[in-house]
This record gives C-alpha cells, structure tokens and sequence, in this order.
C-alpha cells in the first residue's frame, strides 16, 4: 500500500469514519488486552506516534498499577527537510520536549515511566531493520505486552519498526499487538487489506478521550505547515479529528 497523502484530505470517505466493518469489531477490556500484572511496552517510530497509537491504552494501564515502557525509536528531527524554522538541530531538541509534555498531559507517572530512547534516524529505518530488531529486543522480557505500528500501515518507518518490533517479540516470547495510524486514512476501498479478523476495540470515556486530544496537541511542531518550503502539517486536522474517536483499535 502506497503511503496515504492527508494534505488534501477531507472527513469523508476514509476507513476511520466509513468503514463498514468498525461497527462490528468485537470489544475487548483493558484487562484481557494486558493481563494484571504484565508489564505494557509501547514501540514508537517518532515522537507523537505514542499517543496517536496508544494515548487511551496507556491512560488505562496506567491507572490499573500496570507497569509501563516506552520505546522511542527516534527523535523525529529530520521531519521537515528543507525547514528554516525547524531544522534538525531544533527538532532533535524540541521533539522530545513535546513527548515530555504529552506524556504529562495524558497523566501518565513520569517518575515511574521506563522510557528509552533509540537515537535512530527517521525516515531510513528500513535500511537498519536487523539492528532495529536486535535493539528492541534487549528491552523486551518474556511476557511483555507489546504494542507498534502496524506491520502494513503505509509509512515506510512504521512498517520498518512494525516488522523489527514483531520479530523481537518472537524472539522474547513477548506478546506482540499491532495498532494501524496511516492506514485509517486509505480511501474506504482499501478496506478489504485490514486484517478485521484480528481487529479489536478498546472503549474510552469522555475524559480519556479528550486527554488523548490534549497529548496530541502538545507536538507543536507537527501542528503546523511551512508553505514556503512545501511542507503540510505533520498532524493535519483530519488526523485530529479522528483523535477523538471513542475508543483504539488493536489488532491482537
């Protein structure tokens, strides 16, 4: 599947909002997702990514005791080539500030948050796939619950860290879930590549749902375009507007 372009995109006729088959995904509680006592691992390709994917998933297991890891792959600098007000420099500062305070705005316990930090380029994970997977799985224990972008989601990271995230969590004997993020926007007839059978949907409240949108506005950053050079909004207002969804699909 070709990466989805947003810059144009509109609130219809995409898989998040039309989509037949989300009305018939089968519910699935927090407990039975992660067991009590399992330890969650959240695998982000870039900064932001945690909570696009998982921003309710992690408010829940946080507020159940769970211990939580999150992996940040990379720093998310090289996410506007050619920028004059972000460049590299800047983001490689800026970015992980942004996770700070998201993380901080979904009320998830900073002092008690395992997080580690990959240093990886962006944009060129695919060519580092083997050592992407062999450095995953040094964080990983037997058990874990592990969740990333999925395997097919249409951005080139994502799929990269998706399939090195996978492979670690075989090799662990992890459990290993997938969450789609691009995908939602493939137009309503790619809708037949998902994998429904294995999709599963997470319910979230009013609260965890606007904390999520909250988190999600802390990547300043990624809020705005720069016309000058090209560059739309890394998170555009359709992508947004389907931060408020009332629950998260998994696939398991």
């Amino acid at each position: 599947m070709k990466p989805v372009s947003l810059i144009d995109s509109s609130l219809s006729a995409q898989i998040w909002n039309t989509a037949l088959q989300l009305d018939n995904v089968p519910v699935i509680n927090t407990q039975t997702l992660v067991p009590p006592g399992a330890r969650a691992v959240v695998i982000a390709p870039h900064p932001g990514d945690e909570v696009v994917t998982c921003g309710g998933l992690l408010q829940l297991l946080s507020a159940l005791g769970h211990p939580l890891q999150l992996i940040s792959i990379t720093d998310g600098s090289a996410s506007h080539p050619g920028s004059q007000q972000w460049s590299e420099k800047r983001l490689s500062v800026f970015r992980p500030q942004e996770s700070v305070e998201a993380l901080r705005r979904l009320g998830l316990p900073m002092h008690s948050l395992k997080w580690i930090r990959g240093g990886f380029t962006d944009n060129a994970l695919a060519e580092r796939e083997r050592q992407l997977s062999e450095f995953i799985a040094r964080y990983l224990r037997p058990g874990d619950v592990v969740f990333s972008t999925w395997r097919e989601d249409g951005n080139i990271d994502h799929d990269a860290v998706g399939r090195a995230s996978a492979h670690a969590a075989a090799l662990v004997g992890a459990v290993f879930n997938e969450v789609p993020v691009w995908a939602w926007h493939w137009p309503t007839r790619d809708s037949n590549l998902f994998p429904w059978h294995r999709a599963r949907k997470l319910r979230l409240d009013t609260w965890t749902v606007a904390r999520k949108s909250h988190a999600t506005h802390a990547y300043a950053s990624q809020l705005d375009g720069e016309p000058a050079v090209g560059l739309p909004p890394l998170l555009p207002p359709v992508l947004l507007e389907r931060m408020r969804l009332p629950y998260e699909i998994v696939f398991v």
